[in-house]
């Protein structure tokens, strides 16, 4: 059995700026009871796609703004020819930006579009939401200030990001930087009274010439308020935790039926590996909890710039552990000290691409050499990684940690994935995942 669709076309159109972030928006929405489908990038056809929500990957967090709102742009015509009737932005619930954007030029192209398609002329009347807040992975925010467990954005770790330092945890400031709206927030007052006030609060506020407001959010109750409230929004812009309210939205509205099998995947067969390319606090903690008692091999950035054959070695160490199905990580995982200095010798911009790039050939050489079920770490790699291995869509499954599902491609030879966020995943997480997609069975 599957859901109802309306007309036979998706509710939800998701515009996510990186992998993982599509994923774990994703994971919200079949938590919700809506299949999900994830394209890696904007489709090149527009054939209706079976599903309830659609959620288009996009490399842009960190790319020119230019190029990151030409890209959004292309995913928002896609979307609205598959029928969507809502869409949402979504971005990294730390705010992962620069006072350049993306995430302000990003938000203003697609109010923009919204409502000039609306009829709203320069788009005055235009207005969204902007809450990254995730309670269940310690992300909150309150009186506009984003919080990582108990400390400030700025003093979470943070604000050592080699590509997205984030030194002030005052959102408002922070995304009235990058934007050309006025930037009001949308304080915690209101949305502890529920959604109706929230719908009033937004209306003072738009009466006011604000165009996006920072959502306050302490608690997952707080998220289904404004997803609730955001019903009539044609634009939500968010973390993946504001997503827990919409697929109600469509239900009460009698254009969802929920079915329990929406997170059912296909089983899964082949060798297994882990790649992590975040430098994040999490995933140098996984890292470590690997090394402890499984192979592992690290990636020297320096060495790939010397020309040394690290792919190749890289490859005949994980074929030795691969003959016994052993699991194998590998990563260029580092502490902050480390990055610094790789990015003092070769480039901020040089350094993450040679990562990137030799996480990705070392992916395609371990699926030539069986490996079906890959986890990777950090947003940025697992773009790396899925282009690589010429991943055109996925399938979302059933959530292994907070943000983070496991997913599965289709075809004669499926792959089994989980992608992780830098900052997302329990210590002990790659030997979770690694067993979540051992048993994931249709």
């Amino acid at each position: 059995m599957v859901m109802s669709i309306s007309n036979g076309r998706a509710l939800l159109g998701c515009i996510a700026d990186d992998f993982t972030g599509a994923t774990d928006l994703a994971n919200m929405l079949v938590r919700g009871g809506m299949r999900t489908v994830q394209t890696i990038g904007v489709p090149a056809s527009n054939e209706a796609l079976e599903a309830d929500a659609l959620v288009v990957a996009l490399k842009s967090r960190t790319i020119p703004a230019a190029d990151a709102v030409a890209q959004s742009l292309a995913a928002l015509e896609w979307l609205r020819a598959q029928g969507c009737r809502q869409f949402f932005f979504k971005y990294c619930s730390t705010f992962d930006s620069t006072d350049a954007g993306n995430i302000g030029p990003v938000a203003d192209a697609l109010l923009d579009a919204l409502s000039a398609d609306a009829g709203t002329g320069d788009g005055a009347q235009a207005f969204t939401i902007a809450c990254p807040a995730f309670p269940e992975n310690g992300r909150t925010i309150y009186r506009g200030h984003l919080f990582v467990g108990d400390a400030l954005l700025n003093e979470s770790g943070m604000e050592n990001h080699p590509l997205t330092p984030m030194r002030d945890a005052n959102l408002v400031r922070v995304l009235q930087r990058q934007s050309a709206s006025k930037v009001g927030l949308l304080r915690y007052d209101a949305v502890a009274r529920g959604a109706a006030a929230v719908r009033a609060a937004c209306e003072a506020l738009r009466a006011e010439g604000v165009r996006m407001a920072i959502a306050d959010a302490l608690s997952d109750a707080d998220l289904y308020v404004l997803g609730e409230a955001c019903a009539d929004l044609t634009l939500v812009t968010g973390g993946s935790g504001v997503a827990l309210g919409l697929p109600g939205n469509f239900r009460r509205a009698g254009l969802l039926s929920g079915q329990a099998d929406a997170a059912r995947l296909p089983r899964v067969e082949g060798l297994s590996a882990v790649l992590a390319g975040s430098a994040s606090k999490a995933t140098n903690a996984q890292v470590a909890a690997w090394r402890e008692t499984r192979p592992a091999f690290r990636i020297d950035p320096l060495a790939v710039a010397r020309g040394e054959p690290v792919v190749e070695q890289a490859l005949a160490f994980a074929q030795d552990h691969l003959r016994a199905a052993q699991p194998v990580l590998i990563y260029a995982t580092a502490t902050p000290d480390e990055v610094k200095a790789v990015q003092s010798e070769l480039g901020v911009d040089q350094a993450g691409h040679l990562v990137e790039a030799t996480l990705a050939s070392i992916a395609r050489g371990l699926r030539e050499r069986g490996v079906r079920k890959f986890v990777v770490a950090g947003g940025e790699t697992s773009g790396a990684v899925v282009q690589a291995l010429d991943v055109r869509m996925l399938r979302i499954g059933a959530q292994i940690d907070p943000g983070v599902p496991a997913t599965a491609t289709s075809g004669a030879e499926p792959l089994a994935l989980a992608l992780k966020s830098g900052n997302f995943g329990s210590t002990d997480f790659f030997e979770k995942a690694l067993r979540h997609l051992d048993g994931a069975a249709s």
